[in-house]
């Protein structure tokens, strides 16, 4: 029976992309599968949570596929970007926002976007927003 797996991101530097993701979610590099082109990052009871490949493709600026990271409140949402930043994180150049966006554009040091999703402003919350 297929099964989803796990999100896997494409980056030029394994050791450096599995400490930023280890870091950003609270997450444990494994030994499982790895390999000079691989890294499996599992949660605290061992599930496979992300995989790292190594990628030598450039990110895209606009991916049709990305991770939303879901926080539940604007509070939240401000505290865990700037940790973001600290870890190594960026703020690309972007354009095109909703006027008032329940989400923040990142990027990881390999310049792979994600968003940062305030849920008491999300579509579904019932406040007006805009969606990631």
């Amino acid at each position: 029976m297929l099964r989803l797996g796990f999100p896997v991101v494409g980056v030029a530097d394994l050791d450096r992309a599995a400490a930023f993701w280890a870091a950003a979610l609270h997450l444990q590099v494994s030994e499982e599968w790895a390999s000079p082109s691989w890294r499996t990052l599992t949660g605290p009871g061992g599930d496979r949570v992300l995989g790292l490949m190594r990628s030598a493709s450039p990110p895209e600026p606009r991916p049709r596929l990305h991770l939303d990271l879901l926080v539940d409140t604007t509070d939240e949402q401000e505290a865990e970007v700037a940790r973001l930043g600290s870890l190594g994180a960026t703020l690309p150049d972007r354009d095109g926002y909703p006027a008032e966006p329940d989400f923040v554009v990142l990027a990881d040091p390999d310049g792979n976007v994600f968003c940062v999703v305030d849920l008491s402003r999300a579509p579904s919350s019932g406040a007006v927003g805009g969606g990631a």
